[in-house]
């Protein structure tokens, strides 16, 4: 499966789709995980 995650661009939003723990998990599980960058800018989970 392909998982995308985008930048979120609500303002105040500080929330990201998927950690840098979890896009691991998902990777090992086989999947495609792709994060726009700069998605975990605001949730302390640079580039």
């Amino acid at each position: 499966m392909n998982i995308g995650v985008p930048l979120e661009t609500a303002p105040g939003e500080t929330r990201v789709a998927v950690t840098p723990e979890t896009a691991k998990k998902l990777k090992a599980q086989g999947h495609t995980v792709r994060v726009q960058s700069g998605a975990g800018v605001a949730a302390s989970a640079p580039d």
